[in-house]
């Protein structure tokens, strides 16, 4: 069965303000024991949506079991994330293209480079997110973007690739204003989420130089908790703190925040 963008939930008016979390891994293990308890929690909050980014053939069914616990919170993307790009990457992409050739998703993600963890399979991850974003186009999808240390790199494909609108969002952004500007150039969002709160990161000030308008948020859950919770498992209520975060930099409430980004990633994924 598809499901299409326009069955987004109504945010509940009761509440001071509705965030998006335009990328997180609730499906994944660290979840297991506590994961209704923590949707329900988020949900009484105003946290109202969640985007699910695939990593490879071991998290289908996964994320595709909590799309359907939570069809009107939870929406899907599918791609193969550069880490899982290894010796069997070709089955690996045959599999992510019979996947979107089977139903609707709302994005391919989570795709593009890692220079961090593992430099063996570069050109390999070159050639996949190439194909991913083809896809992409393909499908008329958005894409969520792996950036890990290989910004330029990336950037040089998709000048050669080009990604048609709906561009996306460079998830996890942390490059400079450059960079940043950059990227927004090109039509994408920026992905901001707990590195922002990071001590010395530079990440604040990467954000005082852009418009909020191109930016969405995001936890990445379980990782990359926000501070004070740095190095312990990230949990979707956290978004409230990249959300506060965010209105200190910008010198507005914490309801503007969550509005604008919110509307932002109605942009990217539809309403």
């Amino acid at each position: 069965m598809f499901i299409f963008a326009n069955q987004f939930a109504i945010p509940n008016p009761k509440f001071a303000m509705i965030l998006t979390d335009t990328h997180t891994h609730l499906y994944l293990p660290e979840f297991d024991s506590d994961r209704d308890t923590l949707m329900a929690e988020a949900r009484t909050s105003g946290i109202e949506r969640f985007f699910l980014p695939n990593i490879d053939s071991s998290s289908f069914n996964a994320m595709h079991a909590l799309e359907k616990k939570y069809p009107k919170n939870c929406f899907a993307m599918m791609g193969l994330h550069p880490t899982s790009v290894k010796e069997n990457w070709k089955a690996e992409l045959e599999l992510v293209e019979k996947k979107l050739s089977e139903r609707k998703y709302f994005a391919v993600g989570e795709i593009g480079i890692d220079l961090y963890w593992d430099k063996t399979f570069v050109k390999e991850q070159k050639e996949v997110f190439r194909r991913q974003v083809e896809l992409a186009n393909h499908y008329k999808l958005p894409v969520s973007i792996h950036s890990r240390e290989s910004f330029e790199e990336i950037y040089s494909i998709l000048l050669e690739t080009k990604k048609e609108q709906p561009c996306g969002a460079f998830h996890c952004f942390t490059g400079n204003v450059d960079q940043a500007n950059r990227a927004i150039d090109l039509g994408f969002y920026l992905g901001i989420g707990g590195v922002v709160t990071f001590k010395n990161s530079g990440l604040d000030g990467t954000l005082a130089g852009v418009h909020l308008k191109n930016v969405v948020l995001e936890t990445d859950a379980p990782y990359l908790a926000p501070a004070p919770h740095r190095g312990k498992r990230n949990l979707p209520a956290y978004i409230k703190l990249v959300a506060e975060k965010v209105a200190v930099v910008k010198n507005i409430s914490v309801e503007e925040v969550a509005r604008i980004t919110t509307e932002n990633s109605t942009k990217i994924f539809g309403k």
